[in-house]
């Protein structure tokens, strides 16, 4: 995690995955908390995943594991979201579901009304954030970082 110290202006650091980002005063989301620059990034990582098949297979993964690192604050909703993703994620990388099966048990999990506990982020969130997915140069790059 960069340092708060030797912060230049114009930079912030996310408080979710810990990754420093130019300063934005654009959108974040609700309940994910991401800074407005992580957000934006995101925004980016998504399209580029919408607008090209050759993504397609990794976005599940993609908007799984960007939920889980921006955890945001203790809230229902929240803690829905952290629970759904990593359910997600254990159902797609531990058990070999595919995105769109993984998908239909997210919304079986989500419409089952259960109320999730708060789990504590860990200290550190992981090695990789979505600007290393922002930055791949390929379509195999790009779902190596997504799944490491």
């Amino acid at each position: 995690m960069p340092n708060l110290h030797n912060l230049l202006p114009g930079e912030e650091i996310c408080p979710g995955c810990g990754t420093l980002f130019p300063t934005s005063e654009g959108p974040t989301h609700a309940y994910i908390g991401a800074s407005a620059g992580c957000w934006a990034v995101f925004g980016e990582v998504v399209a580029r995943e919408y607008s090209d098949f050759r993504y397609g297979a990794i976005h599940q993964l993609t908007v799984d594991t960007y939920a889980v690192q921006h955890p945001g604050e203790p809230s229902r909703r929240a803690r829905q979201s952290v629970a759904l993703h990593l359910i997600s994620l254990y159902l797609q990388l531990e058990r070999g579901y595919g995105p769109e099966r993984a998908r239909d048990a997210l919304k079986r999990a989500a419409d089952s009304g259960k109320d999730y506990a708060w789990l504590d982020s860990p200290a550190r969130i992981g090695e990789l954030s979505i600007l290393d997915v922002y930055k791949a140069k390929s379509p195999e790059e790009h779902s190596q970082l997504v799944e490491e």
